[in-house]
């Protein structure tokens, strides 16, 4: 059997990314065979080697799921519900479902990247820690996309430097690309594409040129779009649709 890093190890169990997997090896907190790793180059045999995080059971390879859900507002993006109401709890309820672990979704899934709770939209759940990795870091610029309701129409002005990026506090934010704008009553809503997703980017952009976002929805997702899914609901979704 060819030994791997520890940390794609980590990776593939749906424990987290190979990155939160790093971190978890330097703070001593990954034991392999009960001792505890801290090198980043150690190599296991993932058939044999049993790896433990935390004091927990040894861990074991299941398959790879995917999941897209529309998370409604007031839902964090978080395994607990610890400060809140989390997407895994709407994994109950639904095709017998049990609460994170079920019939179907017998294996440990987590949502991939964020979206604030004031938000709403798509949301993938998986525990394939290589698609986290590729979805989450930067230099694959995987496109997100976004519907955003503002308080008033946009200027010419407003597009412009939304178009070329900021300076938000002390970085500098890429410019998102604005494909839609459409009136709605007396509300505007703008369609964006985002390709960096810096915490709550877009609402800190609209809001540095005095606009008040009254709605944010996530609808895109590298290839995964959100469809017709109401809030609250999921479903299982192939590797192949999403990048």
């Amino acid at each position: 059997m060819t030994l791997i890093r520890l940390q794609k190890h980590i990776a593939d169990l749906g424990i987290c990314s190979r990155r939160k997997a790093e971190i978890l090896i330097e703070a001593g907190r990954v034991k392999v065979n009960g001792k505890v790793i801290t090198k980043f180059g150690t190599k296991v045999n993932p058939k044999k080697d049993e790896v433990d995080i935390l004091g927990e059971k040894p861990l074991k390879k299941g398959k790879n799921i995917y999941i897209a859900l529309n998370k409604p507002v007031d839902y964090i993006t978080t395994t607990t519900s610890a400060q809140g109401a989390s997407v895994i709890d709407l994994l109950v309820k639904e095709n017998n479902i049990k609460p994170k672990f079920g019939v179907d979704v017998k294996e440990r899934v987590y949502p991939v990247g964020r979206l604030d709770k004031d938000s709403e939209g798509l949301v993938l759940l998986t525990n394939d820690g290589e698609l986290t990795n590729k979805l989450t870091h930067p230099r694959y610029e995987h496109t997100k996309l976004y519907e955003v309701t503002i308080d008033k129409p946009l200027t010419r002005d407003a597009k412009d430097i939304l178009t070329k990026g900021m300076t938000l506090g002390d970085k500098r934010v890429k410019g998102i690309k604005i494909t839609n704008e459409s009136i709605r009553g007396k509300r505007t809503v703008v369609t964006v594409v985002l390709h960096e997703g810096k915490n709550r980017q877009v609402r800190k952009m609209f809001g540095r040129l005095g606009y008040s976002i009254t709605g944010l929805k996530r609808i895109q997702m590298a290839k995964l779009t959100i469809g017709t899914l109401p809030p609250g609901r999921w479903r299982f979704v192939k590797k192949e649709n999403i990048v």
